[in-house]
């Protein structure tokens, strides 16, 4: 079993930055590739990047390629989500998740663990 707590949500303007943790306990975090999504109401879960499980590897779909990073720390069992320049259409909730497997993976049904999710709303 893992347990993901999310946190650095909140509301930020357009251009602006923000950096969500994501701290997991149980299982040894450094056993499992860990990934970010997002949703907003009404539609389908957004995969946002992956990072392995020792953080040498991350991948990012297109739509947030060169603005959001993924890094980890194991010796504190985080993972976090940088997000620059945002705009408001990044608006949503976002979700951190743990693979069941230590290399990076892109699809959703990899996923076993989700955290409860934090707000991040992008103001004009």
């Amino acid at each position: 079993q893992v347990q993901l707590v999310e946190s650095g949500g909140g509301l930020v303007q357009a251009g602006g930055s923000l950096r969500l943790s994501c701290a997991a306990s149980g299982r040894t975090f450094s056993s499992y590739a860990m990934g970010w999504f997002r949703q907003t109401p009404g539609e389908a879960r957004e995969f946002l990047g992956t990072i392995n499980w020792n953080g040498a590897s991350t991948y990012y779909p297109d739509p947030v390629k060169g603005r959001f990073t993924i890094s980890r720390d194991n010796a504190k069992n985080t993972v976090s989500l940088q997000m620059n320049n945002l705009k408001p259409e990044d608006t949503a909730v976002y979700y951190c998740a743990a693979s069941a497997f230590p290399t990076i993976t892109i699809r959703t049904m990899d996923y076993r663990y989700w955290g409860q999710g934090t707000q991040v709303t992008v103001s004009l």
